[in-house]
């Protein structure tokens, strides 16, 4: 496992104006991407309905420390900046990991009690293997363009746009995702795929939400499907959207259907919004 460097990890928190409720939510980005994604929306969304919302680059993504060695970092690495920053928040989170961040979710839940967790459009615990091979046969210039990220190119707008979106885009946030967009550690997809699949029976024991799109090229309907099996739940399936679920232009659905379901999971017990405030306050850990 690679060491951690005493350079702080990125956190984007959004704070309610009001009262906030005990239990924190951590958002994980997925591959070739950081926490901006979720600041886009989410963080304001959940800040808004009184979670304090916190989204974490990962070690060598956005502004977290490591880019230059970037494949050394394995998927329990990823893991153990969870839990280094879950830790640091005043109540254990619950987790919303989207793609690669919902896998390593899956495998944080191996080794810690959390209070819920939410798996969107995420890496089925049986790994990415079936996913590439129908993203190979599905959408080849697609997959081309993912293999030149992964050394560090630059991918087409068109690409991004199939990749992640179902919906209507603007340019300006494609142009956005483009700029932010960057390599994935091989260590971590040869982890997806291979060599550190998820113990489900330990997952099992945290209230998982699983969450798909309907018209995802990446992962598949049927896998979304699987993972739901393996864990004994359902799979809540948004008709029209795609990947991108936390960008789309029907972001709000998946927000929604989040928020619904962490109501039933865990009671809105109200703290002193003063407190919570000062317990988080910089963006980095």
């Amino acid at each position: 496992m690679t060491h951690r460097t005493e350079k702080p990890l990125e956190l984007i928190t959004r704070l309610p104006k009001g009262v906030v409720h005990p239990t924190p939510l951590l958002f994980v980005h997925g591959a070739f991407t950081a926490a901006w994604c979720w600041d886009e929306h989410f963080l304001p969304f959940f800040a808004q309905a009184g979670y304090a919302a916190h989204a974490l680059s990962l070690s060598g993504h956005g502004a977290s420390p490591g880019r230059e060695r970037l494949d050394t970092f394995s998927i329990d690495d990823y893991v153990e900046d969870i839990a280094h920053v879950a830790a640091t928040l005043p109540a254990p989170p619950v987790l919303i990991g989207h793609s690669m961040g919902g896998f390593v979710v899956q495998k944080y839940l191996e080794k810690y009690i959390a209070p819920a967790a939410v798996l969107m459009c995420s890496v089925p615990p049986q790994g990415l293997l079936s996913s590439a091979i129908g993203l190979l046969f599905s959408k080849p210039a697609l997959m081309k363009d993912l293999n030149a990220m992964l050394s560090g190119g630059k991918v087409a707008l068109e690409s991004l746009r199939d990749g992640l979106f179902a919906q209507p885009v603007s340019l300006d946030l494609l142009q956005k995702f483009a700029r932010n967009a960057q390599p994935e550690s091989h260590r971590a997809l040869w982890d997806m795929s291979l060599f550190s699949l998820p113990r489900t029976a330990l997952v099992r024991r945290t209230p998982l939400l699983v969450q798909g799109a309907e018209l995802d090229h990446l992962i598949v309907a049927s896998l979304v499907s699987m993972t739901a099996r393996a864990y004994g739940t359902e799979a809540h399936f948004f008709p029209g959207m795609g990947h991108g679920l936390m960008l789309e232009r029907d972001w709000e659905k998946p927000a929604h259907s989040i928020l619904e379901w962490l109501q039933q999971q865990i009671p809105n017990i109200e703290i002193d919004t003063k407190t919570a405030a000062r317990s988080r306050h910089d963006h980095y850990l």
